[in-house]
């Protein structure tokens, strides 16, 4: 949801007592190696090279903090994501974007296609703001109407949004007949009009195949609406799903999903943004499983989870890909969040563009874990094709001595996977990745506790930062087989943490001083076994940077009224 960044505060989570004295003197670790193994379609006519002939370290006229792997304009503003639709082999992604930044405020959807969702094209604005009369264009979702319930042709792209003017939030519609790469407003608008509602945003679409209709969720403040139309514009309210302890719901999502990828079993699961302040955690994206019976969503418990437990991972939104089956279409979704903060979203240290960046995507399955079904995330398999020559090292002890740094990363993003014996006699294991100049981002693991966690206290934004940025965000993450696994993307300004297979997740923003890349680790009160270490080079994927539009037609994917669909 579009907002005034300078009135958002976000609010603190607690911190594991054992990190208090996080940034402490600490004893620099040694490390004993063992022996390494030898291991190591769409509109547009241009493809990314292979990975093997890119580079690895980012042109010298980028700036200190532009992503190598992650998605961001060129210039100006962005803040929240919407889900992509699939037309042609081509996703076609839109975020919101403010050019007028910081003078001027207002959103509008801002269009990138892929095909592998890791490299992108950009295409400038697909619905402008300020154009209709009804204000700047927010937070929604574009559907593929491929049955013609709406009457604009089988196959148009339909995006249906919130437009605010004057403080008042209203749902229009809008219309694309050439792909999805510019949009016409329906002369009907809005299609819902507001009842009086201060917060009354973000419409997520999705195609109910059970009862052959359209199904809405709606953040309504501390409420989830629910509405179904045949049409698109005609929108019928079913019911509500209240809270009163996760501040102002925004970004809903709602699908359904099997568990451990059994098409017989199968939960919905409801999501969205909320203020974890209550429950000793930052903004982010909650979520319950439970069921849809055309009326109303009833959860399987009352407490919400998390999606991902670090500062910075908002406004997420998920998808599948139509081109699968439907027992793989349940089994297994896309998810691709904000990687940034309200709280601070306008303080960050970069000057050529604002307001972060997307996460890297990745894949969601429901899980059972415990007894109990839990999204879990790792980053997409496509990633891979980005992965050079890995480092790679087995049976490592990491001793509470002084010594010698980790192998040295040789690119500006890179992959750090790391196998924890959960036996070890240390009490916690620390990674400082971005270190130079005096400053790191930590991440790291509590085996008195069985907590993952990430630090910045130490980074080289963190003194500019409220407090809020300054706190340990931590996610319990208890062993697996004796084992807990940490797989570590690192960017130029971000560190996405995937404990146990996606188990727990923390994302967070990380500055480093300019250049500044080490990477070391120290184990406290006892000895650290690494059973297994590879740090693997991430090429990067530059963002094609062009206003070129599709040629005219459409080419939706065939099958049900809506893409993606549950």
């Amino acid at each position: 949801m579009n907002r005034n960044p300078t009135s958002m505060r976000a609010t603190r989570r607690a911190s594991v007592c054992a990190l208090a004295a996080l940034l402490a003197a600490a004893t620099v670790a040694v490390f004993v190696f063992a022996p390494a193994p030898a291991t190591l379609s769409g509109p547009e006519p241009s493809s990314p090279p292979p990975a093997k002939s890119s580079e690895f370290s980012r042109p010298a006229d980028w700036s200190p903090h532009r992503p190598a792997v992650h998605l961001t304009p060129a210039k100006h503003w962005m803040n929240d994501p919407q889900r992509p639709i699939l037309i042609d082999g081509v996703w076609h992604y839109y975020y919101l974007y403010n050019a007028d930044y910081p003078k001027g405020n207002g959103t509008e959807w801002y269009h990138a296609t892929s095909t592998d969702l890791v490299h992108w094209q950009d295409h400038g604005v697909a619905i402008d703001k300020y154009k209709n009369g009804l204000g700047d264009i927010e937070t929604g979702s574009a559907v593929i109407d491929t049955e013609n319930t709406a009457g604009f042709g089988a196959g148009a792209v339909i995006a249906v949004m919130t437009q605010q003017h004057e403080g008042v939030q209203r749902q229009s519609l809008f219309v694309s007949t050439d792909g999805g790469y510019r949009f016409k407003a329906y002369d009907g608008n809005p299609v819902m009009d507001n009842p009086g509602a201060e917060h009354w945003r973000d419409p997520k679409i999705i195609w109910d195949d059970a009862r052959d209709e359209w199904l809405m969720a709606l953040a309504e403040g501390d409420k989830i609406g629910f509405y179904t139309s045949p049409d698109l514009k005609r929108w019928t309210y079913r019911s509500g799903f209240e809270r009163d302890d996760l501040g102002i719901l925004e970004c809903p999502d709602l699908f359904r999903m099997s568990v451990d990828g059994d098409p017989a079993k199968t939960r919905w699961v409801l999501a969205a943004g909320g203020n974890g302040a209550s429950k000793g955690m930052t903004t982010g994206t909650v979520y319950w499983t439970g069921d849809w019976d055309g009326e109303r969503f009833t959860a399987d418990r009352d407490e919400p989870r998390w999606l991902d437990s670090g500062a910075d991972f908002y406004a997420t939104v998920t998808w599948d890909d139509p081109r699968q089956d439907d027992a793989e279409r349940l089994a297994s979704r896309y998810a691709i969040g904000w990687l940034n903060n309200w709280a601070y979203a306008t303080k960050l240290p970069t000057d050529d563009w604002h307001g972060g960046a997307d996460s890297i995507v990745r894949r969601i399955e429901l899980r059972s874990v415990d007894g109990e079904p839990l999204l879990v995330s790792q980053p997409i398999d496509a990633l891979d094709e980005l992965a050079g020559d890995a480092e790679v090292r087995s049976r490592v002890r990491v001793t509470a001595a002084s010594g010698t740094t980790l192998p040295q990363p040789k690119s500006d993003a890179y992959r750090l996977r790391v196998e924890l014996d959960a036996a070890s006699g240390a009490n916690e294991v620390r990674f400082r990745v971005k270190e130079g100049g005096g400053h790191f981002t930590t991440v790291g693991y509590d085996f008195v506790h069985g907590v993952a966690f990430v630090a910045r206290a130490a980074d080289a934004a963190a003194e500019r930062m409220p407090a809020v940025y300054r706190e340990v965000r931590t996610a319990p993450a208890p062993a697996r087989d004796g084992t807990v696994t940490l797989d570590v993307i690192v960017d130029a300004a971000s560190v996405e943490v995937f404990v146990n297979d996606g188990e727990a997740v923390l994302s967070n923003l990380a500055f480093g001083a300019p250049g500044a890349n080490g990477l070391s680790v120290e184990s406290l009160g006892g000895d650290t076994e690494l059973r297994s270490f590879r740090l693997t080079p991430l090429a990067i994927a530059p963002i094609e940077r062009h206003m070129k539009q599709a040629p005219q037609g459409n080419g939706g994917s065939p099958g049900k009224p809506v893409a993606p669909a549950d």
